[in-house]
């Protein structure tokens, strides 16, 4: 019995192992400290690798105005519905995808965004709505020094199976409505900026054979021995 129980014990070692057997990586984040955007794009992230842009129906101005605590961040005038900023990774290995980032804009610029995810650039389905504050009174305006977690968003995609182990996956933050930050209506001048957008994954971590062999086997012999008759 007591080589039985020695079994399960062992073996409840090695299942323990095989649930904590994954690791969080960083795939891509973009803070725009490096790769300064004074353009559309594409900029390089400034971790990991990817690939990050903005698009506009009309002409846009873009800048890289003060970030939500660091020196840079992605902006852009001349707003309309449909436009949006994009960000594209691979995330081969990996699965259990996760984004943040950091997102303000002016009085006039758009308050309402959706986020939506497409793994072939072309066809997206969108997964979120969510409105962004304005930058400045009544709300602390983004600066160098500190940074504010009430213009921050974060989006668990884990339960999106189709993110996973892709070559290419794409994600659009696109402009929903004509609705300002303020309430009125977007104006060409108005802006909307962009910083710190993280992509993360989990890659699954392969135990070693002899792991699997000792909490399976183990669960095998205690049973022969559970069996064994009494001398």
């Amino acid at each position: 019995m007591k080589s039985f129980s020695k079994s399960i014990a062992i073996g409840a070692i090695a299942c323990g192992l095989a649930s904590t057997a994954a690791q969080a990586d960083t795939i891509a984040t973009w803070t725009f400290e490096t790769s300064v955007p004074a353009a559309a794009g594409p900029f390089n992230a400034d971790e990991g690798s990817g690939s990050a842009l903005g698009f506009h129906s009309n002409s846009s101005v873009y800048s890289n105005p003060v970030g939500n605590g660091s020196g840079e961040s992605f902006s852009s005038t001349n707003w309309a519905v449909g436009d949006y900023y994009q960000f594209a990774v691979s995330t081969l290995g990996l699965n259990d995808i996760k984004l943040s980032w950091d997102q303000t804009s002016s009085n006039t610029g758009p308050r309402d965004f959706s986020l939506a995810y497409s793994t072939d650039g072309s066809s997206f389905t969108n997964f979120a709505s969510y409105s962004v504050l304005a930058n400045g009174a009544p709300n602390s305006a983004w600066s160098f020094g500190t940074s504010s977690s009430a213009y921050s968003f974060a989006f668990d995609l884990s339960n999106v199976t189709a993110l996973d182990n892709q070559s290419n996956v794409y994600f659009r933050l696109v402009d929903a409505s004509t609705f300002a930050a303020n309430g009125g209506t977007v104006a060409s001048a108005g802006t909307d900026r962009v910083d710190n957008f993280s992509v993360n994954g989990v890659a699954p971590v392969p135990l070693p054979a002899a792991v699997w062999l000792l909490g399976s086997g183990l669960f095998g012999l205690g049973g022969l021995v559970r069996r064994r008759p009494a001398a």
